[in-house]
């Protein structure tokens, strides 16, 4: 399944009528327990549509827990929530199930999207390779954020670079998905990314 863009902005309106923002597709993806529920439900400004499921014991023998073990749930679907940018953009965001298992999924939630947003762990870079991996076979513009849990990276930005082999061009930030403006920011990076590869296109 191809990279899809999302559509231009549609012509003026002769009338001078307002014409409602154009909607933009955007993922929020990465690995088991990277906070992509939370980095959806800090900037939605609507009740985010989540999927999460409790954690049995069965899931947390597959899951690796050791990071995460206050974690009681787990997305199994999607997570969904929309932000304005101005009065003419509107993000929806789309949040990507982060076990091996459901990444069968994927293909259908990254249909359409103009960019991603790959989240890190710096406890588990090993987690996120797939997703940074699948993300430029698909060609599709992306930026990673290191979420700082407990206000924390354990690793420098060079030293993630470097251990994800990842283009110079491909941005690279430490965020807090709990805090609104931060997401803003990392949003806004990914947009500017995608925006940049269609003018070169």
């Amino acid at each position: 399944m191809g990279y899809s863009p999302s559509p231009t902005p549609p012509p003026p309106d002769p009338q001078g009528a307002v014409q409602p923002p154009l909607p933009v597709k955007m993922v929020v993806a990465g690995g088991f327990g990277v906070g992509k529920t939370t980095t959806v439900g800090s900037i939605s400004e609507i009740t985010p549509l989540t999927t999460e499921a409790s954690i049995t014991s069965v899931s947390a023998g597959v899951d690796d827990l050791a990071h995460t073990p206050r974690k009681t749930t787990t997305t199994v679907a999607m997570d969904f929530g929309c932000i304005t940018i101005d009065p003419t953009l509107k993000l929806y965001l789309f949040g990507t199930p982060g076990q091996d298992r459901f990444k069968f999924m994927w293909d259908d939630l990254v249909q359409g999207a103009l960019g991603a947003l790959v989240i890190v762990d710096t406890r588990r870079l090993d987690d996120c390779y797939v997703a940074v991996d699948y993300f430029e076979a698909k060609g599709i513009p992306f930026a990673i954020g290191i979420n700082a849990f407990e206000g924390q990276v354990t690793h420098t930005l060079d030293e993630v670079r470097w251990a994800l082999d990842v283009d110079t061009r491909v941005p690279l930030f430490s965020f807090d998905a709990r805090e609104r403006g931060s997401v803003r920011d990392a949003l806004l990076t990914v947009l500017k990314v995608a925006l940049a590869r269609t003018t070169a296109a």
